[in-house]
């Protein structure tokens, strides 16, 4: 039997997000193991639920408080999308499901909705560059060629220190692409560890404060500064992350 897949891996494959290649070879795993094919299984039976969850009219008062509530907001430009969807497919049918009204309920805490779909999607890239062997586009430990080859391809220059004697080795950088915008990923080594660090303009949701989070397996670092938001990803040790993290802010001056 072949080894288990990357975690999240199978979760990728159940939302159609794995090129072809991956999905032949996970589809020819899941043939012959009874534990991630349950699991998948699993998964489908979850979505199945959810999709034939129950619907519920929404009373005058809980409709009156949430539109309140949603007036009471400045909306972002991507906040007045989704309300314009909601308001449109929802209230105009008179009846919402439960999952629904709970939804609408945390339209005004937009960050953390968005911070669990962005942890989502960096895991898959990370994961992706891995079982890809696509980590890098330009591989060299030079930061003075890795930094210009950034150069025409994103519209910010993200700083590419070497910090090969903090032990987190530069390996090179590689375009991805995250929440439909791309990113730079800077790619470096911490022993037989791959960490990536994605960056990108900090949008007007971010939060300042430096965060650690683990996800499917993974653990996550995220930071700001200078208008740019940095997310660190790997399966290497929490702490050792967190060592990259200070490593990476005392080489570029920030705090």
């Amino acid at each position: 039997m072949s080894p288990h897949p990357e975690p999240g891996l199978i979760h990728a494959y159940a939302d159609g997000e794995l090129d072809a290649a991956n999905t032949v070879a996970l589809e020819a795993h899941l043939k012959g193991c009874a534990e991630c094919r349950a699991q998948l299984d699993e998964i489908e039976a979850v979505r199945a639920l959810m999709a034939g969850a129950p619907r519920a009219e929404a009373s005058p008062e809980l409709r009156g408080r949430i539109e309140a509530m949603l007036d009471a907001e400045e909306p972002t430009p991507a906040r007045r999308g989704v309300l314009a969807h909601v308001s449109s497919a929802r209230w105009a049918s008179g009846a919402i499901t439960g999952a629904a009204s709970a939804s609408l309920a945390l339209l005004v805490a937009v960050p953390q909705v968005t911070r669990s779909d962005t942890e989502d999607q960096l895991v898959q890239s990370h994961v992706r560059s891995l079982i890809a062997g696509h980590v890098v586009d330009i591989a060299t430990s030079n930061r003075h060629v890795v930094k210009p080859w950034f150069n025409g391809r994103i519209d910010f220059a993200p700083p590419v220190p070497e910090l090969a004697a903090q032990g987190f080795p530069l390996v090179g950088g590689r375009m991805d692409y995250i929440e439909d915008k791309p990113v730079a990923a800077i790619v470096y080594k911490r022993a037989l560890h791959t960490i990536n660090l994605f960056v990108r303009p900090a949008t007007g949701l971010s939060l300042g404060d430096t965060s650690t989070t683990r996800h499917k397996g993974y653990t996550l670092v995220r930071w700001t500064n200078g208008g740019l938001e940095y997310w660190a990803v790997s399966d290497v040790d929490p702490g050792d992350l967190q060592v990259f993290r200070q490593a990476y802010q005392g080489a570029t001056g920030s705090k």
